[in-house]
């Protein structure tokens, strides 16, 4: 299916598809540890793969602007090949993407986030965005919004990086991160990060490795492609419905 993804465009490509698209979607990952079994570029792949996706549905009127490789990692820090941005870098970068965008004629952006240490910084970032710019900024996780599919497969009490939904999105959307014959259950560890974790009455900064001993959360071993493919496609499908109703997008054509 076509999509526009700048990284593979020229410039007169690039002016004939600014002709049609509205849209810009910007994809936002990380380099950090994901365990033995996860490659460490797990989540800028997993972000710029849903965004081509994301671009094919919404086709001609989304491009994909170049992923953000990096992210805010400090609680993965003491993981060896982990690289951190400080929160203010990736609010600057995030910025300078949006406005070289803007002076194109972009108005409407989508943050397309995979690692979840990036939310509150990109939630910042679009709201100073937005009122700097006049445009608007929106903010998503890339498969969090897969509740049904999440309920159905995920089993897991403790989960979200390198555990079984992570590993299922990877095996279906690039497989070439995972190492099958190293999949790991998460080797949790006791602590008081328990009491600041998101959905308690408090939240705080913790390492990861007080957390796990081999960086997983979940049963890796519990993951399929067909997993996978639930996650994402129900993902899909809620961003896809979302960005048209904002956007004033009627159903794709192959629909009708």
């Amino acid at each position: 299916m076509p999509a526009y993804v700048l990284t593979e465009m020229t410039w007169p490509e690039a002016k004939e598809a600014f002709q049609t698209a509205v849209l810009a979607i910007v994809p936002v990952g990380a380099q950090e540890q994901h365990g033995p079994h996860l490659k460490m570029s797990c989540d800028a792949v997993l972000a710029t793969e849903m965004a081509r996706r994301l671009a094919e549905r919404l086709y001609p009127h989304a491009v994909v602007t170049p992923t953000v490789n990096m992210g805010v990692s400090p609680h993965h820090l003491n993981f060896p090949g982990t690289i951190t941005l400080h929160p203010e870098t990736l609010i600057r970068l995030v910025g300078d993407i949006v406005r070289s965008l803007n002076h194109h004629g972009f108005r409407r952006f989508l943050l397309l986030n995979a690692h979840g240490g990036n939310q509150a910084t990109l939630q910042v970032a679009a709201t100073a965005l937005a009122t700097e710019l006049d445009v608007a900024v929106y903010v998503a996780k890339t498969t969090a919004s897969a509740k049904e599919a999440l309920r159905a497969h995920i089993a897991s009490p403790l989960y979200g990086h390198a555990c079984e939904r992570e590993v299922s999105e990877a095996l279906y959307l690039a497989p070439q991160l995972v190492h099958p014959a190293r999949l790991e259950a998460g080797a949790i560890r006791e602590g008081t990060w328990r009491h600041l974790r998101p959905g308690g009455a408090l939240q705080g900064f913790y390492r990861y490795e007080e957390m796990t001993e081999n960086g997983c959360l979940g049963d890796a071993r519990r993951a399929s492609a067909a997993i996978g493919r639930a996650l994402v496609e129900e993902a899909l499908d809620n961003l896809e419905a979302a960005l048209r109703a904002v956007l004033g997008l009627t159903e794709r054509q192959a629909q009708a």
